[in-house]
This record gives C-alpha cells, structure tokens and sequence, in this order.
C-alpha cells in the first residue's frame, strides 16, 4: 500500500463511518474491546447485551455473540436492527493459515468464506452459498487498508487475506491443508462469514480483525487456551489506533 490508498481509504472512513459494532465471540475478545469505551452503558435485546459508548469520540457498539456460526448472525442482525451501525468489525482470535503470520499476528479479512458450506454433490463448488451463489463475500477494504497502516505503525505484523469460517475448531494437519487447498485462506475461526454473510445481506460494511492464537494444527489445543487472552490484546491495541485515526 502507498500513501495514496491508505489516503483514500482513510479519507472514505472518516466521510462514512459514525458508529461501529464490534462482535466477539467470547469474553476475553469482548472485555479487551469494552476497556476502550467511555460513556458506558448497557442495553440487552433478547438474550444479548449491548454495550454502548464512545471510542475516540465516535459512536461503538460492542457484544459477545457466542461461539459458532449461527450465534454470530443472530448477534449481527440484532445489532444492525437495533443500532444501525455504519461499520461492524468482528475482533477476536483465530487459528494460523498463513506463512507469513505467526502467533500474536493479526489477520485482516480481504473476504470471508464458509470453508463448511458444501453443496459439491449437486455439482456446486465447495464454500458456495446458495441463493445469493457466492463463495467469497468482500469485507470493506478501505477498513482493511486503514487497519494494516495502523498495525504498521505500531509494530505489529499483520496480514490482509481470506479468513475462513465454520463451525469446527481447526486442529488438525489434513484440515488446515484442506482450507488453505479450497479457498486461499490466512486464517480460520467459527464466526467472522457469518458476521459478513448478514452485513452483506443488509448491506453494512465489515471487516474482520483476528489476532493469532494457534496455528490451526495439533498444536492448537494446547495453545489456544494459552494465547487466547494475551493476543485479544493485541486486537484491542489494533482497534483503538484504528478509532484514532478515522476520528482525527
């Protein structure tokens, strides 16, 4: 990227984006997220609470959507029905895909996809969701642009990429492989496409932002649990630079 784009992109945000949600799907992706907030409070719809506030002086929602797919798009629709944010960032952490990213990296989303979506026996590509017959759905790539400048900035490797989602938690050789075979993808987790499958659908811009915990493989047992926390910091840490930048 040059000074061009990240110009353009910056320039893009800031004409745009008044109030961002935030979703994640735990509570340690959620709490690093919510320390950045002043003006709290809380508003619950259904079995979600909201938290609303102020990053930077700009409008935030945030909410813990639970682990998994389903969960993910219940959480987005209720926030964009009930708050109409202009930007949903779906933060959290994620298994490694990638060769150029490492544990406590961050991976930006280019695209999502549903690496379990597989309607292949009737003849259809692996990932291609029906009815709007679509495998790669594209995240806002003026957010992904001003995100990378922002980890740039403060010294954290990152990466801008496919992520890949399903409701399976990747921990093996032969499925990280697979994923990476079908759909080019930099990383995995169990919510982000469907957080962007139901932005799409209403259309609202989002990006997805995971920082790195396990490399996906038979490893990630072990590490997962151990980096989950550390490295939701470092989402945290990407978002409130990126906050600062779009709100100058």
């Amino acid at each position: 990227m040059n000074n061009t784009d990240i110009s353009t992109a910056l320039q893009s945000l800031r004409a745009s984006v008044k109030k961002v949600g935030f979703i994640c799907a735990m509570d340690c992706e959620l709490d690093a997220v919510t320390k950045l907030f002043s003006d709290l409070t809380v508003k619950k719809y259904g079995s979600i609470d909201f938290f609303c506030g102020k990053i930077c002086g700009i409008e935030a929602i945030a909410a813990k959507c639970g682990v998994g797919k389903v969960f993910a798009a219940i959480c987005a629709q209720t926030m964009i029905l009930g708050f109409s944010p202009d930007l949903i960032i779906n933060t959290g952490v994620a298994g490694n895909l990638s060769d150029s990213l490492r544990i406590g990296d961050i991976a930006l989303s280019s695209a999502v996809v549903q690496h379990d979506m597989d309607t292949s026996p009737l003849g259809d590509p692996v990932g291609l969701i029906s009815g709007i017959n679509k495998i790669e759905l594209e995240s806002d790539i003026p957010s992904a642009i001003v995100m990378s400048h922002c980890l740039d900035t403060i010294g954290i490797n990152n990466a801008i990429g496919v992520i890949a989602s399903g409701d399976q938690f990747i921990a093996s050789h032969e499925k990280k492989k697979q994923i990476k075979e079908n759909f080019g993808a930099i990383s995995c987790e169990m919510e982000g496409a469907a957080v962007g499958h139901t932005c799409y659908a209403n259309g609202v811009r989002f990006l997805v932002v995971r920082a790195i915990s396990d490399d996906a493989d038979n490893s990630s047992p072990d590490d997962f649990p151990a980096y989950c926390v550390k490295v939701s910091e470092t989402s945290s840490r990407a978002i409130l630079e990126f906050m600062k930048m779009i709100a100058q």
